[in-house]
């Protein structure tokens, strides 16, 4: 019988067979079966790698804006620190794409602070922290003059800036190193772990307290600039017991395919920006009104850029849609009246612009300017580790977390105040950075054990190890076909939902225990891909569990607000038995007062 007759005849039983194995991987490959997909070709020497392990008091992981106000204020308060970061220092997550950045002067300002606190609480219909609004409003100004003295408003570009601080107190920074995971012994967390790909070695930091400072997430799309962000911060802490929120929330930040970082005039050309500061201009946006406009009429609203809702004003969407509260006024397509402005932004023009190639493209779909192409990304602060107090404290001993990465609802479930996002994330890091200082002067240094070491090590290295298995980006791919369209992720329903949650389940079960990686950049993409699916899962069951509509959560089949039941955030965190538990902790409570359900 020759090769041929070979791969006609070879039975279904058999081939089964034949491919529960790495040895028969080779086997029918010598037959002749195209199975080169399955192939882990390693390009690298597991056996030969290094490990490093590092000590700190406090460790910041993550390097943008509420990393660097982290790491500053930890070392003015007396504690040595570290930062480490998956990216470039001021060049990583979303911070280089934001321009504006809030700042409540009372001098300048008419309204109150409480006046404020109020307006976006109203805004939010109730959804917001108080305690982190009013932390927003109370500290925003000394962080901008902060910024503004280290030169950030003097470039569009904040490596520079950024790193005037942190080489003053000579912050050692690690760039390039990916974090997998968070180590707690004794019931508090004592480190974190994960790889520089640069320097192809596995690191161990032992630390007396964590702050993450990593940004959220999405599923990776086209249209908005966060593809480096897959809410490991997030994933990473869950696994360790803490608790996570704010999963059902959806941002729907406009964006383009092409040049998707840059910035628009009210035509949506680009031209470049420099940071500028904003005042007060309560909003109830980034919603999902684009969507549901696309939904129903199969023709998506045209919108502005980020922040230039203003045709949604009139839009169907304001009657059989989501809600928001009347004499909410959404802003023009200029910048916020009275916010400092750099010269460089042009006016908008007279008259109607001819249309470009992409304008008017399905949310979700990445390519006109529409709302939708954050997928899977909720909105500024109202996702995250659950905070225990307004020191950005989560349920793990030890560890922090500020900015995107801390579910503190400081805007609520919308977003209602242009720039406090920027702003948000320097007063979080700030004091989340202080919190950490004085956790760290009770603690006794600390040590992880080898056994925690060659376990974490082992799992970190996995997708290298596995002769054969699915890479990232095919996983990847299929995640993004099950959670981004529109009828999925923002015009929701249960049937669609639970036929979505069915496919997530098996990417999990089966597809993410086999992802392969051959060099240190597909280890990345692996632990990044598995971290998405588990954020799917996060979104897809606390979508099912809201049976109301609210803010940017939009249910077809609840499109009413339900007061009675559902006046409470949603938690969640991993049971005993490592399955995903859910808790609700009404508005305005602290996790500590809630009943687990």
């Amino acid at each position: 019988m020759n090769k041929q007759d070979k791969k006609e005849n070879i039975s279904r039983r058999k081939f089964m067979t034949l491919a529960g194995g790495a040895a028969s991987f080779a086997a029918i490959s010598a037959m002749g079966m195209p199975i080169d997909w399955a192939i882990n070709e390693l390009e690298v020497d597991i056996d030969a790698l290094g490990v490093d392990i590092l000590s700190t008091d406090v460790l910041v992981i993550g390097s943008g804006m509420a990393g660097l106000f982290a790491a500053v204020k930890a070392h003015d308060a007396g504690a040595k620190v570290m930062m480490v970061s998956k990216g470039r220092l001021g060049a990583s997550g979303q911070t280089p794409f934001a321009k504006g950045i809030f700042a409540y002067d009372p001098e300048n300002e008419k309204t109150s602070i409480d006046e404020f606190v109020e307006k976006v609480s109203f805004s939010a219909i109730g959804t917001n922290n108080k305690a982190y609004t009013r932390q927003l409003a109370e500290h925003s100004l000394a962080r901008v003059n902060e910024l503004r003295e280290w030169g950030f408003f003097e470039s569009s570009l904040y490596n520079k800036s950024f790193s005037k601080p942190i080489e003053a107190r000579n912050i050692p920074v690690h760039e390039r190193v990916t974090i997998t995971h968070l180590i707690k012994e004794d019931e508090r967390v004592v480190g974190a772990a994960g790889f520089s790909i640069d320097e192809q070695k596995v690191l161990f930091y032992e630390a007396k307290s964590v702050i993450l400072c990593t940004g959220a997430g999405g599923f990776k799309p086209n249209g908005f600039p966060i593809c480096d962000l897959t809410h490991d911060g997030t994933v990473m802490a869950y696994n360790i017991g803490a608790k996570v929120t704010g999963k059902e929330w959806n941002d729907g930040h406009p964006g383009r395919s092409e040049n998707p970082a840059a910035c628009y005039d009210g035509w949506g050309d680009m031209f470049e920006q420099k940071p500028s500061t904003t005042r007060i201009e309560i909003r109830h946006d980034l919603g999902v009104e684009a969507n549901y406009m696309a939904y129903v009429n199969g023709s998506p609203l045209k919108m502005g850029p980020p922040g230039a809702s203003n045709n949604s004003t009139n839009s169907k969407a304001k009657t059989d849609g989501p809600q928001r509260p009347e004499g909410l006024v959404l802003s023009d397509d200029g910048p916020p009246g009275g916010g400092e402005k750099d010269g460089k932004r042009p006016p908008k023009g007279k008259g109607e612009r001819p249309p470009k190639d992409g304008d008017g493209a399905p949310p979700g779909m990445g390519g006109g300017i529409v709302g939708g192409s954050s997928a899977g990304m909720a909105i500024h602060k109202s996702e995250g580790l659950v905070p225990i107090n307004e020191k950005c404290e989560s349920n793990i001993p030890g560890l922090y977390a500020a900015g995107d990465a801390l579910g503190s609802y400081m805007s609520g479930a919308i977003y209602t105040q242009i720039g406090s996002s920027l702003s948000g994330s320097a007063v979080q890091g700030g004091v989340a950075g202080e919190a950490a200082a004085a956790y760290c002067k009770n603690i006794k240094s600390v040590s992880i054990s080898k056994s925690k070491m060659m376990e974490i090590e082992a799992e970190i290295l996995a997708p290298m190890k596995r002769e054969a298995g699915y890479s990232p980006a095919w996983v990847t791919q299929t995640l993004q076909g099950i959670m981004i369209p529109n009828f999925v992720l923002y015009i929701k329903k249960e049937r669609m939902m639970q036929g979505a949650l069915a496919y997530i389940e098996e990417l999990r079960d089966h597809h993410m225990p086999m992802l392969r990686a051959a060099n240190f950049h597909e280890l990345r993409l692996a632990h990044e891909t598995a971290n998405m699916i588990v954020s799917a899962e996060m979104k897809l069951k606390a979508s099912l569990m809201r049976t109301e509509s609210r803010c940017s959560h939009y249910r077809l089949d609840y499109p009413e607000m339900d007061n009675e039941n559902w006046q409470a955030w949603i938690n969640m965190y991993k049971g005993e038995d490592g399955t995903m538990q859910f808790e609700k902790q009404p508005f305005g409570q602290w996790p500590n007062e809630v009943a687990l359900l």
